[in-house]
């Protein structure tokens, strides 16, 4: 006789009624509700691995101090322990399903996180899926815990998580310029202000200053990474820690501690810090001001390329694609432009952080779903651009040498470093008769009789136009009608 074939789907129960649940699914009823409730961005929590993994790190925390309490046995809290790492090692991500905006402050999350693991520990006891009553998602997963100590708890754990792959690739991208600054230490050019010619620098020094404002960016998001380290566990619904053990908040840390390798700690407040998303905030303020730096930079690197030849032209940015359907030869500074746009939606994420935070209520945010979705989303954006911006761009910049050359010698600002020894006045005037006559000002300087040629290229010479070499001296006052006639 035949044997009958599995079963399609799985009976699962809540508060609310009964589902048919795919027997193959690690998620259950909980989850259903969720996907069913939450069509909303088509994106699934699974697409911010670390959230996912931090997730499981909780769990497998909880059921290691659980076991160390005595609330969970030990046969259970091993069964979770051993699921929680296959998740944390990458396995079933697939099955964390729920939309990453969803209502209920996480809830949603918490228990797809709960029937997951769950039902991978009953596999590995050799059970049924769906076999709550020999291990239960609420019951002994989620034992000594609440969405809100676990969420906000995750969400931190999985940012600290994610944060660091952004550092890695800030300083590659911080080590990219300086190795441009130190490709184009001897270049000079006319550097800029408010769009005007200015006085001279060299363009190793331009692209050093670009380095500078990313090392800055690197120091101020890893200070601002310790906000992500105080933690809730043990506060249960609003704080009071209702329904746990006295020893599970000091023994869920200790642990934690332990997976995550954080220097976490738990609030001092329980209360105040289950109601309190502000450092969340923070830490989008500092995301908001790296991708604004970043985007000026990129503003910079498409103005000193502009052209290639009715533009400044002073910099090439490597080719990487057709710049018009209708302009043959145009090439666009596109990775920058992506870098930019990127900055655009990060400073975005940072206003829907802000007003989530504003808008919680008494003892619970119940919009930190959006607030973890908008952080995540942004860590994950300027990773890539700044990636892209390294490896597709910074990398292959060259300079224009002949044209900057010229441009620095028909520059009137290179009289700005005479006035240490021409004065003020003079150099004035001097430079109004070149930009008059289209006269070259060394020439005017000596032909006026203030300096020798000597003197004059001497104190004209990159290293002192650039600063890097500064010479003054008593200034003589020369008045303008003194100045011979040129």
């Amino acid at each position: 006789m035949a044997s009958a074939a599995p079963a399609l789907t799985r009976i699962e129960s809540d508060s609310l009624g009964s589902m048919e649940i795919p027997a193959d699914a690690y998620w259950g009823i909980h989850t259903a509700r969720a996907d069913a409730n939450f069509p909303i961005t088509k994106r699934p929590i699974s697409v911010y691995p670390d959230l996912v993994r931090a997730l499981a790190m909780v769990k497998q925390a909880s059921a290691r101090a659980n076991r160390e309490i005595g609330v969970l046995d030990p046969e259970r809290a091993d069964l979770i322990d051993r699921a929680a790492q296959r998740v944390i090692d990458g396995e079933f991500h697939d099955q964390f399903t729920v939309g990453v905006i969803q209502g209920g402050a996480g809830t949603s999350t918490n228990m797809n996180a709960n029937e997951v693991i769950t039902n991978i520990a009953l596999e590995i006891a050799g059970r049924e899926k769906g076999d709550y009553a020999f291990l239960s998602p609420i019951d002994h997963t989620n034992r000594s815990q609440s969405t809100n100590d676990v969420y906000p708890t995750a969400v931190k754990i999985g940012l600290s998580l994610t944060l660091r792959s952004l550092l890695d690739e800030l300083d590659l991208l911080r080590r990219s310029f300086l190795g441009k600054a130190g490709e184009f230490h001897d270049i000079l050019k006319v550097g800029r202000t408010q769009l005007q010619d200015a006085v001279p620098m060299t363009l190793g020094q331009e692209f050093h200053g670009f380095a500078t404002t990313l090392g800055e960016d690197h120091s101020r998001l890893t200070e601002n990474a310790s906000l992500m380290f105080e933690i809730n566990m043990g506060a249960t619904a609003i704080g009071t820690g209702i329904t746990t053990h006295a020893d599970y908040a000091p023994a869920v840390l200790r642990h934690l501690r332990e997976i995550t390798a954080l220097d976490l700690s738990t609030a001092t407040d329980l209360v105040e810090s289950t109601s309190d998303t502000g450092a969340f905030m923070s830490f989008s303020s500092s995301l908001k001001r790296n991708a604004i730096k970043l985007s000026k930079i990129c503003n910079d690197l498409r103005l000193l390329s502009s052209g290639p030849q009715a533009g400044l032209g002073e910099i090439n940015l490597p080719a990487m694609q057709a710049g018009s359907s209708i302009m043959p030869g145009k090439v666009n500074p596109v990775i920058p432009e992506v870098v930019n746009q990127v900055a655009f939606a990060v400073v975005g994420a940072d206003m829907t952080v802000t007003m989530a935070v504003e808008g919680g209520q008494l003892q619970l945010n119940a919009f930190e779903p959006v607030i973890a979705h908008s952080i995540f989303q942004s860590i994950t954006w300027m990773r890539q651009a700044m990636w892209t911006l390294r490896v597709n761009c910074v990398d292959g910049i060259t300079a224009n040498r002949d044209r900057l050359g010229a441009m620095v010698g028909a520059s009137v600002g290179v009289i700005t470093a005479l006035t240490p020894f021409i004065g003020y006045a003079a150099a004035a005037a001097l430079a109004k008769t070149a930009l008059l006559t289209n006269r070259n000002v060394a020439d005017l300087v000596v032909e006026a009789g203030l300096m020798s040629r000597d003197e004059v290229m001497k104190q004209l010479s990159p290293a002192r136009l650039s600063g890097l070499e500064a010479v003054t001296a008593a200034i003589p006052i020369i008045a303008p009608e003194d100045l011979i006639e040129i």
